[in-house]
C-alpha cells in the first residue's frame, strides 16, 4: 500500500510517517518508480509507536525498544524480553521525575496565588506592579 492508504488506515499524517520513517521506527519497501511500498504489518507498527508515544515515550527510546514489543490482536502492547521491561522501566521512571518536578512546579504556583493579597483579589484591574517605567524606557527619557 502507499503512503497515503497507510495514513487513512491509522489516522496518522503522511508527513508523521515521513518522519516515523527518518527516525528508523518504520521501514518501507521503495518501488521502482521512488514510491514507498507499506505492507499490512505497518498499519500495526505504526498504531504501535503511535501506543509508545501516547505513554511518554520520545521516538529514540521508541526506536530502542519497538523491535522488542509485541503485539496481539485484541490485546495491549507487551515487551518480548526483559531487557526491554527494563527499558520501559527506565522510560517510566524519567515520566515519574517529570511529574514529580511538576508537580514541585505547581504547588510553588499554588503558593504564589494563595499569599496574593485581597486586594488583587477583589479588584482584577489592579495590579501593584505597575509603577514609574524604568528609565531607559523611550516614553520616560527626558532630553
Amino acid at each position: 500500500m502507499r503512503i497515503g492508504a497507510l495514513s487513512r488506515r491509522t489516522g496518522v499524517s503522511v508527513r508523521l510517517l515521513r518522519y516515523y520513517e527518518e527516525q528508523g521506527l518504520i521501514s518501507p519497501r521503495r518501488r521502482p518508480s521512488g514510491y514507498r511500498e507499506y505492507r499490512e504489518e505497518d498499519v500495526h507498527v505504526v498504531r504501535n509507536i503511535r501506543t509508545l508515544l501516547a505513554a511518554g515515550l520520545g521516538t529514540a527510546a521508541i526506536a530502542e525498544l519497538l523491535p522488542c514489543m509485541e503485539h496481539h490482536e485484541g490485546e495491549d502492547l507487551a515487551a518480548a524480553c526483559s531487557g526491554t521491561l527494563a527499558g520501559l522501566h527506565r522510560e517510566r521512571e524519567r515520566i515519574t521525575r517529570a511529574v514529580d518536578e511538576l508537580l514541585t512546579a505547581r504547588s510553588a504556583l499554588d503558593r504564589v496565588i494563595t499569599t496574593t493579597p485581597k486586594a488583587v483579589i477583589e479588584d482584577p484591574g489592579l495590579c501593584l506592579a505597575e509603577g514609574p517605567a524604568p528609565a531607559d524606557r523611550p516614553e520616560t527619557r527626558t532630553n
